[in-house]
């Protein structure tokens, strides 16, 4: 098991930029793939990113592809997200995630750790 914790997040304007950071601890020797998620208001928890722990695989959703780039330093054992070109409809709560269970269509879908959550506000 690992434990995860987000941080990053805050309002901005569209048009603008923020990194979030997900700090990985615990049995972080056995993690394979970390990812991104996010779960807007009245809305399904969404597939953002993931890469793979060596960082030979990045996946993302058609919706961020060219905007966001997902990273990690392996020495920190720190996961990134860059986020550039927000939208106000990029506005969710954001979560990192750790381990997935379940892929579909090549993506992984469900993970078994999970963070708080970091919350990400892009003002129109």
């Amino acid at each position: 098991q690992v434990q995860l914790e987000e941080s990053g997040g805050g309002l901005v304007q569209a048009g603008g930029s923020l990194r979030l950071s997900c700090a990985i601890s615990g049995r972080t020797f056995s993690t394979k793939t970390t990812g991104w998620f996010r779960q807007a208001p009245g809305e399904e928890r969404e597939f953002v990113a993931a890469i793979t722990w060596a960082g030979s695989s990045t996946f993302y959703a058609d919706s961020v592809k060219g905007r966001f780039t997902i990273s990690r330093d392996s020495a920190k054992n720190t996961l990134y997200l860059q986020m550039n070109s927000l939208k106000p409809e990029d506005t969710a709560l954001y979560y990192c995630a750790a381990d997935p269970t379940l892929w579909r269509n090549g993506l992984p879908i469900e993970f078994r750790s999970w963070g708080q959550g970091t919350q990400v506000t892009v003002s129109s």
